[in-house]
């Protein structure tokens, strides 16, 4: 299913922006959290939608700002470097909790959770201090049959949300992880974050 741009509408979807090696891994199961302070384009990140597609980017992506172990495992997405015209959509998402972190110490005790490296992580959470690093933990499937987005300009940028055209839903789908999986997933998360002031949102 191939559709162009269109106005946004009642059923419009949403799309988070994401590298490209981050969606790869939440497709995988190697990790259901993202770490997120927005985009150039935006004065703050917020968390609006309760669920999304997964939109891969490769525009900022670099593989030096990617842990080490994860480059065999993710190669061909991080040395993707041109956005596709014709883009597969074939990770949908639901937000299940999400953090707001201030500190160094709060970050630190996710490090595991993620690709980043910890120097990358800790730059994305010092830029616009006033505002926190939003930790969101994702329930994600893979679709039966991705709808393919025609990209458009009004789909680029550095922002974090985009509207879908019409015609573009999650049909058929098939969770990453099982029920078991992702909840020791989320609790693992939930514990880590449990001594700092950020809390759940």
């Amino acid at each position: 299913m191939r559709v162009g741009w269109s106005t946004i509408g009642p059923m419009t979807e949403f799309a988070l922006k994401e590298w490209g090696v981050t969606c790869e891994a939440l497709g995988a199961g190697d990790q259901v959290l993202v770490v997120r302070k927005g985009g150039i384009g935006e004065k703050r990140f917020d968390l609006p939608h309760p669920r999304f597609f997964l939109m891969p980017t490769y525009l900022h992506q670099r593989p030096e700002l990617v842990k080490p172990e994860f480059h065999a495992r993710y190669a061909a997405s991080l040395d993707h470097r041109e956005e596709p015209a014709h883009l597969p959509l074939a990770l949908y998402a639901e937000l299940r909790s999400s953090y707001a972190l201030r500190d160094d110490e709060a970050l630190a005790a996710i490090d595991a959770e993620h690709t980043l490296t910890p120097d990358y992580a800790a730059e994305r959470l010092k830029w616009r201090r006033k505002h926190p690093l939003w930790a969101a933990v994702l329930r994600v499937w893979r679709l039966d049959s991705p709808p393919v987005l025609d990209v458009q300009p009004e789909h680029g940028g550095c922002v974090s949300w985009i509207a879908l055209p019409d015609g573009i839903v999650a049909g058929a789908r098939t969770p990453v992880l099982d029920d078991d999986a992702f909840a020791a997933a989320d609790a693992r998360i939930r514990d880590a974050l449990a001594p700092f002031p950020a809390g759940v949102v």
